[in-house]
């Protein structure tokens, strides 16, 4: 058994802040899962959490008494709070909704579970639940980015379908893979290190915990910044490296100790009254920028950069000496000669005008999906639909028209490519989501394919025989949802728009549709007659506080009147 494993004699010793959200029920499997590897778990449930599981039920699966107010007299008189937060060995909120994150990014403490999250000198692990949306807000990255700093352990959210309908990251990952982070986390025997975005810090229970040491705290110094505070002002230390290391925050300190051990006689233990007269430790280590956040500082060797600049008003390159004016080395006519011209988004468009940047989608990318999907059932069958893809052959035609840089991801038609658009033909489901991810990022999005809800769950090698009277069994699986996937996609565009092929109830089929799926428009059509494969269409275009119904017009009409619109709202300036 590994020493960390020893450390911890009956199993370690988890504190267990449940946060409010639907994934809060996963918390109970979570306690299962820890039980059931010898750890011993007491929960604390917050107001909101309480509205998706009991604290009958967590006390149940952990038989421990379940904290759920600061407010408790007899454990308050013994400051219950404090004495809570510093018996486990390691804090794990989950789930960590938004709100939570933000509370302990900033240190406020208004109820149990946040207040003895400030007051904790023991390790945290947070593991986020939250809506797409709301992960993906810059507000939370940037207080996961702070909590990561000051060496809470943040563990990216797994992506996938949501409670509201909605497709990304969010969802909590699921309780045997939050176990396994948990070992990981605290050393034990046989939990190798989960797979981490290179990015993420990887902090572990401090050496000195794990080897049954007692650790004094050390107050923090006032920094002279207030872009940090609350919890990871508190969790900055006083500039002292073996104070720093007593907290768990100098991962690499630790590791470079260790390395040096052998080496290095054992230092004898400092106390605190003598920290101020050590010097002072690097604290370069503490808090860094990642990866790609910061800003450089220019270069001062000439031959790094190979150029020189005027000065602060002036960032134009300068020959070094000896280099002929106006080009770099290595370069033809002031151009890199190892870069390509800037491709022209109007090439292969007819000439509407002298001027191209007047056409309203000038400079625009536009991705648009036409057609249908095929999904093979054999080599020779397969599922599909009516669709003829002349609608959004249409639109691609006109959007190419008014200027935009067109990607026309295109199911199996036969339609010549529109003059001036980029077409990438694909003839699955799962292929046309792979050529629209890797089309991003784009201004516009138009969804417009009519993509197989469903495929075979496996193809057969040859051609199905029959076999009597009875008709193949097709099992089928869901095939990737695409609008929703590009709706919570990190590089989602800013606007777009899916279609909606109904045959009753059109309008409120299309509504509820735009909602779950969280896009800006839905356009929607009632397919029950000719439409699918016919000249003509009626649309009727769903926004989120208005909805406008076009006359029945040629498809070709249809799709300038829609790329008008579009036109109007990318246009159109920030509110």
């Amino acid at each position: 058994m590994a020493e960390a494993d020893s450390f911890f004699m009956d199993g370690p010793k988890i504190l267990l802040v449940v946060g409010g959200g639907i994934a809060a029920y996963k918390s109970c499997e979570l306690v299962r899962a820890i039980r059931k590897a010898g750890g011993e778990v007491t929960c604390v449930l917050t107001e909101s959490g309480a509205k998706f599981v009991t604290p009958m039920a967590l006390a149940a699966l952990s038989e421990n008494q379940v904290h759920t107010t600061l407010w408790d007299l007899k454990n308050e008189v013994e400051m219950g709070h404090i004495q809570l937060s510093r018996e486990a060995d390691l804090v794990v909120v989950c789930p960590a909704t938004a709100n939570l994150l933000a509370k302990m990014s900033s240190g406020i403490a208004d109820d149990l579970a946040t207040t003895l999250l400030l007051a904790t000198d023991k390790p945290v692990m947070a593991i986020p639940a939250m809506n797409v949306r709301m992960w993906q807000h810059a507000a939370t990255q940037r207080n996961v980015e702070t909590l990561r700093a000051a060496g809470v352990d943040v563990m990216e959210p797994d992506e996938g379908d949501m409670a509201c309908g909605e497709y990304g990251p969010g969802r909590l990952p699921e309780p045997p893979a939050i176990w396994q982070r948990i070992g990981w986390a605290l050393g034990l025997d046989g939990y190798d290190t989960p797979e981490l975005p290179e990015e993420v810090a990887q902090p572990r229970i401090p050496a000195q915990l794990a080897a049954g040491g007692a650790v004094e705290a050390v107050e923090p110094e006032p920094h002279a910044s207030d872009s940090l505070g609350g919890l990871s002002g508190g969790l900055i230390a006083r500039g002292i490296q073996k104070a720093r290391q007593a907290i768990g925050l100098d991962h690499q300190a630790q590791t470079d100790e260790a390395v040096a051990a052998e080496s290095v006689p054992e230092e004898e233990p400092v106390a605190l009254a003598d920290l101020d007269e050590l010097p002072p430790a690097d604290a370069s280590g503490l808090l860094v920028a990642k990866k790609g956040a910061a800003r450089a500082a220019p270069p001062t060797d000439p031959e790094a950069i190979n150029h020189l600049v005027k000065g602060q008003d002036d960032f134009a390159p300068q020959p070094l000496d000896g280099e002929a004016e106006g080009a770099f080395p290595g370069t033809q006519d002031g151009a890199r000669a190892d870069e390509e011209p800037e491709a022209d988004p109007l090439d292969g468009q007819p000439d509407f005008d002298e001027d191209p940047a007047h056409r309203p989608l000038y400079g625009k990318h536009v991705v648009i999906t036409a057609g249908p999907t095929w999904e093979p059932i054999d080599p020779v069958r397969f599922l599909t639909n009516r669709s003829s893809g002349r609608q959004g052959f249409a639109i691609a035609e006109a959007a190419a028209a008014a200027g935009a840089r067109v990607t026309l991801v295109a199911g199996p038609v036969c339609l010549d490519t529109p003059p001036g658009v980029d077409r990438i033909d694909v003839e699955s489901a799962r292929e046309m989501a792979d050529a629209v991810k890797s089309a991003l990022p784009a201004d516009v999005g138009v969804m417009v394919a009519a993509v197989a809800d469903w495929r075979p769950q496996s193809v057969a090698g040859e051609k199905i025989k029959r076999r009597g009277s009875a008709p193949p069994a097709l099992l089928l699986t869901e095939n990737p949802d695409i609008l929703a996937t590009t709706s919570g996609s990190r590089e989602r565009p800013r606007l777009l728009v899916g279609f909606a092929a109904e045959t009753t109830d059109v309008i409120r089929h299309a509504t509820e549709k735009r909602k779950r799926k969280g896009v800006d428009w839905i356009v929607a059509n009632d397919v029950s007659g000719d439409v699918m494969g016919g000249a003509n269409n009626l649309v009727h275009i769903v926004r989120g506080d208005d909805v406008e119904t076009l006359d029945e017009m040629p498809k070709d009409d249809v799709a300038r009147a829609l790329v008008e619109r579009i036109a109007d709202a990318i246009n159109a300036p920030a509110a």
